[in-house]
């Protein structure tokens, strides 16, 4: 993949306000805030989405987007990216593989017209519960892999020590280390990034898990079952929803409770 534009630096990330205490008005103090941005995407010159995002690890982000909403299928279907700074916001410019671009052109297509037309509504239905092809079957983590998972992934996350405010996405090795973080204001871009990072470092999204630490809702599970991740370790709890496609697509879900034992969802327990 050709090289691109540079992300804001670190040292730019993260914004210094000024703030006051009701009933200690007369004392300063300096907090940092999260900072967020509008970013545009286009692919092959026709603009798709307009996404909140924390300005950093951006092609992380486009690539994570691109595959996790079924875009593309691999990350070489991706010939260039191109990042424009405009003011509070960015543009960003995808030229994709002929076949993906007919592809989106036919999702544009279906999800085109009037919100009264049924055939519309059961066509963003197809959008919403997509057809997703079952994985194959992975071994659960060791349970030493799960040690310490909140502080471990607070550790990682150097954004959020700044200025709160954000979700994370990271993905623990075959090993058990805490290989990859990224950070956003949006737990769908968290991982998105995470997607994107572990493709363009061509890592093996099986040979180990992913975590989440926003609830773990179906757009999620989609997102994790098109990028190949065969685990899926969630901080806060799953819908109902989300543990019967799990169960049905063969992702392994754990929920690891703030105190109590990880939790694994899927694949269903068996009798004994």
């Amino acid at each position: 993949m050709p090289p691109h534009a540079k992300i804001w630096s670190t040292e730019t990330q993260d914004q210094r306000y000024e703030f006051v205490e009701i009933g200690c008005e007369s004392l300063i103090k300096i907090n940092f805030l999260a900072n967020e941005c509008a970013i545009s995407i286009s692919y092959n010159g026709i603009n798709q989405a307009v996404m909140m995002a924390s300005p950093w690890d951006l092609e992380d982000f486009l690539t994570g987007f691109s595959l996790g909403n079924g875009i593309i299928e691999h990350i070489d279907e991706i010939l260039d990216i191109r990042l424009k700074s405009i003011a509070d916001a960015w543009h960003a410019e995808l030229e994709i593989s002929s076949r993906s671009f007919w592809n989106l052109k036919q999702q544009r297509r279906q999800l085109a017209g009037s919100s009264g037309c049924g055939l519309c509504g059961v066509e963003a239905l197809e959008q919403a519960l997509p057809a997703l092809n079952p994985l194959p079957d992975s071994t659960l983590p060791p349970a030493a892999h799960l040690a310490e998972l909140r502080q471990r992934l607070g550790d990682a996350q150097v954004h959020a020590r700044n200025s709160g405010a954000l979700h994370a996405a990271a993905f623990v090795d075959a090993q058990g280390r805490l290989s990859l973080c990224r950070e956003d204001i949006g737990r769908h871009n968290a991982l998105d990034k995470l997607i994107g990072a572990l493709q363009r470092g061509r890592h093996d999204p099986r040979q180990g898990f992913a975590v989440v630490t926003s609830r773990c809702g179906l757009e999620l599970l989609h997102k994790a079952v098109r990028a190949g991740i065969g685990t899926l370790v969630s901080l806060s709890a799953p819908t109902s929803l989300t543990v019967d496609w799990a169960r049905r697509h063969n992702l392994n879900l754990i929920h690891a409770p703030h105190r109590d034992a990880p939790r694994v969802y899927s694949p269903a327990p068996r009798a004994r």
